[in-house]
């Protein structure tokens, strides 16, 4: 690590003396997430990555289903290849996990281009081309706060809306702009509370898709707010005709909902990277060479079918993890 940004550090550790209470919150949830680290041996396209020993690093993870899945990727990758894993998965929310790896109780962390831009370094336009995306969040990340952002996976876990096959077939509509032709009282919507407030939330998208809210529009009668889980099993029961929802969610498929397309490109990118700290990766830059041909495999079709895993089938994360990497390759 360089001059510059060892200084920088030390500055950061000032900023967390005056945070110390956000901070001694955020630690007090940070443990594992229980269960077993399940490794082996190394195999196929990542055999040959130099040894890990004397390495000792946590891996941390936001507390749903599809990032506690990849933290237990990363577990169980770094574990087979010989480092000392602490298992950090499953901390609440996304400030609790920044915040963790920001004060370095956490040393890497799968993160979301989206919300690395927004959410993190406070943009609020998102740049719609997903590579940009990437470089833009991966080269200020590294600036500000010396976190290396490793090439993204293709799969994006972004916002969409899904209709039932009963919606699909009544409207014959694929494409978020087709709302629109619905008279006003079919523009029924299932969201969670904060998605009405989110700066790319349903305001923003209705606006792109020239539905005003309100009377003419979208009037606040037609808006049913859930929590997270809940709009999943409303949208299905027909509760309303179009449920927010994660474009990655296993629920997706389970519950047998299509998702429109966003043919306005309104919602951010979200692709997925494994964040490390620069100095971790200055130390074993290897772990570059391990991850990425198992991040090329992660594509929206793969995580909908490990995330319904754990949520349909009600599997163990772990479990999931470590199956699917033996079963591509990547361990024995």
């Amino acid at each position: 690590m360089n001059d510059a940004r060892r200084r920088r550090r030390g500055r950061l550790g000032l900023v967390s003396v005056v945070s110390a209470m956000s901070l001694l919150l955020s630690s007090c949830f940070l443990g594992t997430a229980a269960g077993p680290i399940r490794q082996g041996e190394l195999a196929g396209p990542v055999a040959d990555v130099k040894s890990m020993d004397g390495l000792k690093i946590s891996i941390g993870s936001k507390n749903f289903s599809e990032n506690i899945i990849l933290g237990k990727m990363a577990v169980s990758l770094l574990a087979s290849a010989g480092a000392d894993v602490t298992d950090l998965t499953n901390i609440p929310g996304s400030a609790a996990a920044r915040q963790a790896q920001l004060e370095g109780q956490i040393e890497a962390m799968w993160e979301y281009t989206g919300t690395g831009w927004i959410t993190y370094l406070g943009h609020t336009d998102p740049i719609p081309d997903e590579q940009k995306q990437y470089v833009a969040v991966r080269d200020e990340d590294l600036e500000k706060n010396d976190l290396v952002w490793l090439p993204p996976a293709p799969m994006n876990n972004t916002y969409g809306f899904a209709i039932t096959p009963e919606v699909k077939k009544r409207f014959g509509i694929t494409k978020l702009s087709e709302i629109q032709k619905l008279p006003v009282k079919e523009r029924t919507f299932c969201v969670e509370s904060e998605f009405t407030n989110r700066p790319d939330g349903l305001p923003g998208m209705l606006k792109t898709y020239d539905i005003p809210l309100g009377r003419n529009g979208v009037p606040q009668s037609n808006l049913k707010t859930y929590q997270t889980g809940a709009v999943y099993s409303a949208t299905a029961k027909g509760e309303c005709n179009f449920g927010e929802v994660f474009t990655t969610d296993g629920r997706i498929v389970a519950l047998d909902l299509t998702v429109l397309e966003d043919d306005r490109s309104y919602f951010p990118k979200y692709n997925v990277s494994l964040v490390v700290n620069e100095d971790i990766l200055e130390d074993y830059p290897q772990i570059e060479e391990l991850f990425a041909p198992v991040t090329e495999k992660l594509t929206d079709e793969v995580l909908l079918k490990l995330n319904a895993q754990v949520d349909v089938e009600g599997k163990e994360p772990v479990d999931v993890a470590f199956d699917w990497l033996k079963k591509e390759g990547f361990v024995k």
